[in-house]
């Protein structure tokens, strides 16, 4: 195998070291570090921090990808690979004839079998989904011993994390003996089963998810835990690149219109005014069109289907990006025209400090709270928004893994007898947890960092 870096990877991976040179500069800042630690000392912000770390090292993980030879092709039957289809083995090529049921051993639609010479209208049993049993009757015996082994499992990783739990904070507290591993805030008491949560459903799921089709597969027989584990990429590479391509331009105009005024800012506002004017899903439909037809007009321009499609996924970014940014402007805008008449910052001017320094200096330090809980709770809207362009038929391409076109292919399933309901529930539960999770984290990043909605909450839980 040799590694391919596909444009969304040079871009998530450019994001993650953008991520950790900010966590450097907050671990080195005091009040930053102060702010980030009201963050989590709710219980609830730890749990969907833990959660939203899993996503994100799912996604990561399916950011690496790799060409495979000729013999490989045969078993993956794609080019190019991630390191997640290397990491869960047989989901990511084992394909059944049709719909198959969650756990189930037969498929879900009766064929003509030949049974003793005779043919017979049965259930066949599927290729691989429960192979592995002599006898259909063991299944119930082989699901609680793979459960209780993915139990033990489980609980040996749990443990392994809770001794570098216990490392990190011995060390942030000098060496004190008197740590220990399960006593603390009720936030790391949250962190502690939560990970306990999360490390035992993970490994009885992947215990079962070797022999068996844990949610059932598609209509051409893919696994639907490995659509919606794929899938998850897309949705956090909508939330997180669309931010990464919105904020330097949000940023950048809503200083400007907030600090020089004047014909800069009308024409500013002039600008977002118009974008804001014209419908984002028609904007999007048509610049999404145009954007296929060119690549359908060259397609000897990509190696492969994949490549074709992730360039799609970045235009789809930037799009979304380009309608999306107005509201962090205006926002910015309204919060400058405040701030530049302060006193420190009429001081800096008087001296001579450049504009540049008086606008990244001292506006952008004072205004980094509001952009920050911005992206946090823009997160969410961009993976919906994501789902809705799929379904619809305008969102990433047919041909990748997303929630919506999981929605989409489901919309006709439903109507089937007996009625296939478990690529919609498991889309639905994903995209459930994850946004629920970017929610739950935003309003506690909202508490921490804006004094006014600290003071507000503190208010009403007096009363």
């Amino acid at each position: 195998m040799t590694p391919v870096l596909l444009l969304t990877d040079a871009l998530i991976w450019l994001l993650v070291l953008l991520v950790l040179a900010y966590a450097r500069s907050v671990w080195r800042n005091p009040l930053s570090r102060a702010s980030w630690s009201l963050v989590f000392e709710s219980s609830i912000a730890t749990a969907s921090a833990v959660v939203l770390l899993v996503a994100v090292g799912i996604a990561l993980l399916d950011s690496v990808h790799f060409r495979v030879t000729a013999e490989q092709q045969t078993k993956y039957g794609v080019p190019i690979v991630s390191a997640l289809d290397l990491s869960v083995g047989p989901l990511a090529y084992q394909r059944e004839k049709s719909y198959s049921a969650p756990l189930a051993t037969h498929g879900l639609s009766k064929e003509t079998l030949q049974v003793d010479g005779k043919p017979v209208r049965d259930y066949p049993r599927l290729k691989f989904g429960g192979a592995h049993l002599k006898h259909v009757s063991d299944q119930a015996q082989d699901l609680a011993l793979r459960a209780y082994a993915g139990v033990l499992k489980g609980g040996l990783f749990w443990l392994v994390l809770l001794v570098a739990l216990w490392t990190i904070r011995r060390a942030a507290t000098g060496g004190a003996a008197s740590v220990s591993v399960f006593t603390g805030s009720v936030a790391y008491k949250t962190l502690v089963w939560t990970l306990l949560l999360v490390c035992v459903g993970g490994c009885v799921i992947s215990q079962w998810a070797q022999v068996y089709h844990v949610l059932g597969t598609d209509k051409v027989g893919v696994d639907v835990l490995y659509s919606a584990l794929k899938s998850l990429r897309t949705a956090m590479l909508i939330g997180l690149l669309t931010t990464l391509l919105t904020l330097p331009v949000g940023v950048a105009l809503g200083l400007a219109a907030g600090y020089f005024g004047g014909w800069v800012d009308d024409i500013i506002q002039y600008v977002y005014t118009t974008l804001n004017s014209i419908p984002s899903v028609l904007l999007i439909a048509a610049t999404v069109l145009m954007l296929q037809v060119a690549l359908d007009a060259n397609p000897d321009a990509f190696a492969s289907a994949i490549e074709k499609a992730d360039l799609r996924l970045f235009f789809l970014c930037a799009i979304l990006g380009l309608t999306s940014w107005t509201g962090l402007a205006r926002l910015l805008r309204g919060e400058v025209l405040k701030l530049r008449d302060q006193d420190y910052v009429l001081a800096a001017k008087a001296s001579g400090v450049s504009h540049v320094g008086v606008l990244f200096r001292h506006l952008l330090p004072n205004l980094m709270h509001l952009i920050l809980i911005t992206m946090v709770m823009d997160f969410s809207g961009l993976v919906l928004a994501e789902a809705v362009l799929s379904y619809v038929g305008v969102g990433v391409d047919p041909s990748m893994y997303s929630y919506g076109t999981m929605i989409n292919a489901a919309r006709l399933e439903l109507s089937r007898e007996p009625m296939v309901w478990w690529a919609l529930a498991a889309a639905f539960v994903f995209m459930l947890l994850l946004v629920l999770s970017a929610n739950l984290f935003a309003d506690a990043v909202r508490d921490a960092f804006d004094p006014r909605a600290r003071q507000l909450k503190q208010s009403l839980i007096r009363v």
